[in-house]
């Protein structure tokens, strides 16, 4: 923002003008046929050299291009002290206006340039601020919205061609103030964020009130702006400073919705760090605290004041921390008593960073297992389950942050085979599949699974076969499937979230 504020500070007595409508032109003369020289976006600010007719004649010095634009399409305005608390007005009044985001950022940076020092470092300044992340972020937010070809072509229609140039002159604007954005590649499409520097600046700001922190926190937190390049060092640190700033929000004074956004957010950071403390050790006690951390922050939601919008991240933040609450309970002894012959797991290292599980018995050992398969992912030991007849064992194995697979191990007359259940059959995004409980007989399974996959959420409970892994009953709701009310687990009734 810097380059062009500067630039203005040299504007002359005439004071400035800020572009209120898109696609205004700039042209050679004050003629409706003159020579068209450019096309200016809400947001561009121009200084104002003089007056012909219904025209102001103008410089532009991001462009560093003169000419004339129609009075009406412009917003004349003095970068003084005495007007910086009407620029101020304007901004809260366009701030939350879809479309006008380059506009509210335009009006943010005469603010910055007409108001003093005081003014800036107090609530106004904070206001300031805030208008300016929340306008940029809902900018990026627009651009990270993909242009779909239209219906039976492979060219994008009219339509969409309008719109990406809109979007692209307002992105050119915010850039000209030295808004940065940054772009990730995630899942095939293109993800656009805000930098959030002036979210950054309102964490900072003494004056900022506890909506406005819980605004910028929850911008500078946001999941799907993470890079998805980090590596899990890097990764732990981004998630450890998240937790900081998510902490410095006061939820006891914000609005029952605004405490949820919160609470829910901070879920999803614990639960990602406890991830990230399992990869090394899932016994430790920092995996635990954490993962109590995040179970703690999910209770603290009022399901009651979810609004419409807030439903998705709730529903998000439950499949992650179910991805890793086998963190919170403590593994039962590898061997029953009294049970000596009963198949059961043991776990090995094996190439570096992975985990190598192995099926044993009395006969089997470590070194001629019944069964053994190898992950790189987050072995849950805790979660094993043998069935009443010996003949299949679950166990939950976590390979990424949020994705929570099922391994069902099951005896064939070939031998021991181990199959994995993946909460959705589609590319990983946040999910889990769970152990429900054994159907006596050893031919069914209960299985919950939840998740997110290809943009679309869903909760299912189902009776598998264990012989084939074929689904005989399903629903989403689990009074509906009579051998889940008969046989359901009673641990898992205890401790899983998909009953919420």
């Amino acid at each position: 923002m810097s380059t062009t504020i500067a630039a203005l500070a040299l504007a002359s007595t005439m004071g400035t003008a800020i572009v209120v409508q898109d696609q205004a032109p700039l042209r050679a003369a004050p003629r409706d046929a003159a020579h068209q020289q450019t096309v200016l976006w809400q947001g561009d600010m121009l200084e104002v050299r003089g007056e012909r007719l219904d025209y102001l004649q103008v410089w532009d010095h991001r462009r560093e291009r003169g000419g004339y634009i129609r009075a009406s399409e412009v917003r004349r305005v003095q970068l003084a002290d005495a007007q910086a608390p009407e620029l101020l007005h304007l901004l809260r009044f366009v701030r939350d206006t879809p479309g006008q985001e380059s506009l509210a950022i335009g009006l943010a940076a005469a603010y910055v340039q007409a108001a003093p020092a005081q003014a800036l470092a107090g609530a106004d300044g904070a206001q300031a601020m805030d208008a300016l992340g929340t306008a940029a972020e809902r900018l990026a937010r627009r651009a990270s919205v993909a242009t779909a070809p239209a219906p039976g072509s492979a060219a994008p229609s009219t339509s969409a061609t309008a719109r990406a140039t809109l979007l692209s002159g307002h992105l050119e604007v915010a850039n000209g103030y030295g808004v940065k954005f940054v772009t990730y590649e995630t899942q095939g499409r293109m993800q656009v964020c805000y930098d959030g520097e002036a979210f950054r600046r309102v964490m900072a700001m003494a004056q900022a009130s506890a909506e406005q922190r819980a605004r910028a926190a929850l911008a500078l937190t946001r999941p799907d702006c993470a890079n998805p390049d980090l590596t899990p060092v890097e990764r732990t640190q981004l998630l450890d400073w998240q937790a900081q700033v998510l902490d410095q929000v006061d939820t006891a004074v914000l609005p029952g919705y605004q405490r949820n956004r919160i609470h829910v957010r901070r879920a999803s950071v614990w639960s990602a760090l406890a991830f990230q403390q399992a990869r090394k050790d899932p016994a430790s006690t920092t995996t635990v605290a954490h993962a109590t951390r995040a179970l703690t922050e999910f209770s603290s939601v009022a399901a009651g004041e979810l609004t419409d919008a807030d439903k998705s991240d709730y529903n998000d933040a439950a499949m992650r921390i179910s991805a890793v609450r086998w963190a919170l309970v403590p593994a039962s002894p590898a061997v029953p008593a009294g049970k000596p012959n009963r198949p059961m797991v043991v776990l090995q290292p094996g190439a570096p960073g992975q985990t190598c599980v192995l099926l044993v018995d009395a006969k089997n050992t470590a070194d001629q297992p019944l069964a053994r398969r190898c992950t790189y992912g987050v072995v849950w030991p805790a979660s094993v389950s043998l069935s009443r007849e010996g003949n299949a064992l679950a166990l939950a194995v976590q390979p990424l942050e949020g994705w929570r697979e099922m391994w069902l191990l099951r005896k064939t007359p070939e031998g021991w085979v181990v199959d994995v259940l993946p909460p959705a059959a589609a590319t990983p995004e946040t999910g889990y599949v769970e152990f429900a409980g054994w159907v006596p007989g050893g031919q069914r399974v209960l299985v919950a699974r939840e998740a997110r996959a290809q943009g679309r959420y869903r909760r299912t409970f189902e009776v598998l076969q264990i012989d084939g892994l074929n689904t005989e009953h399903q629903s989403g709701d689990v009074a509906a499937l009579p051998m889940f009310q008969r046989w359901q687990d009673p641990a898992w009734k205890r401790h899983s979230l998909s009953l919420r």
